[in-house]
């Protein structure tokens, strides 16, 4: 099973690490949510700092919550596990006894197991069965959407969500080879599309697209946006890691409404970026945006 792999077979770099528990403003005594535990990293970062406080550690991902289980074992008294998605917050915090919490985490990157494991269909580099799906009880796969949508609503998709210019191409193109079940075929017929022209794969934002739309991450965040702030308590901070600029524009916008209102103020003026040493140890963290505020 994969929570009983070593450690180090996927080793995890928790982005911006650094600057996450420095907005954080960790209190020992404090109660803390890490929405996307992943691997366990930020989670385990948090629960360092407390002594009789605890850290939920929340992931929509089954199997790579388990692997934060294992990865966060030196601190287990101080972590909590919730398996479930973003709109499933209140459930969490509730069976957990608590009402709101002094600060919250969202790394909205996807994790380092999900991309080198070929099985669970993220990558671009390891062939797999086209799948994307975060928690394997969802319906709905990247192969169903690949070979049912219309050409037209495929182009659509890879626009809206991936931003990618070329979408009416690499719709065509999928379309015309279709059955498409592997990860590495899907990246080879959009490269035969539109050729490779720089370091980033042209099948890239496809890729993304596809992810986006099988696990509802956008609205997902939509919700992570309305609920989060309602459990926050006083002086609590509210930290976002977003990849991606469809993800920043939403957390942009959110936090300045929290701002008006009066609700929040905003602790990052500008976006806090990685440093270059951060990037070159760990590539995964160059297009990393942090955006945080606290609560009044």
């Amino acid at each position: 099973m994969a929570a009983e792999r070593e450690e180090s077979e996927y080793r995890h770099y928790p982005v911006l690490l650094k600057e996450s528990l420095e907005f954080l403003a960790i209190r020992p005594d404090g109660i803390y949510v890490d929405l996307t535990a992943g691997l366990g990293g930020h989670t385990r970062a948090i629960a360092e700092r407390l002594t009789t406080g605890f850290v939920i550690a929340c992931d929509r991902d089954a199997e790579s919550l388990e692997l934060a289980r294992v990865n966060s074992r030196a601190t287990a008294e101080r972590v909590r596990f919730f398996h479930g998605t973003f709109s499933d917050l209140p459930r969490g915090l509730e069976e957990n006894g608590v009402i709101a919490v002094d600060g919250a985490l969202a790394d909205l990157g996807v994790s380092r197991y999900q991309l080198s494991s070929g099985e669970r269909g993220f990558s671009l580099v390891e062939d797999g069965p086209l799948d994307m799906r975060m928690s394997r009880s969802q319906a709905v796969t990247a192969a169903d959407l690949v070979n049912e949508l219309a050409e037209k609503a495929l182009a659509d998709l890879i626009y809206q969500l991936g931003e990618e210019r070329r979408s009416r191409r690499i719709s065509r193109a999928i379309v015309r080879a279709r059955p498409i079940l592997r990860t590495g075929r899907l990246a080879e017929v959009i490269e035969q599309a539109v050729p490779r022209t720089g370091r980033i794969h042209p099948a890239t934002r496809t890729f993304m697209a596809l992810r986006l739309k099988v696990n509802g991450e956008l609205e997902e965040l939509d919700e992570m946006l309305r609920i989060v702030p309602g459990r926050l308590n006083p002086g609590a901070r509210f930290v976002v890691l977003t990849f991606m600029s469809t993800e920043d524009r939403k957390v942009k916008q959110a936090f300045q409404g929290l701002a008006r209102a009066g609700k929040a103020k905003i602790l990052t003026k500008h976006v806090v970026k990685p440093t270059e040493e951060e990037v070159l140890e760990n590539a995964a963290s160059r297009s990393a945006k942090l955006r945080a505020l606290e609560w009044i």
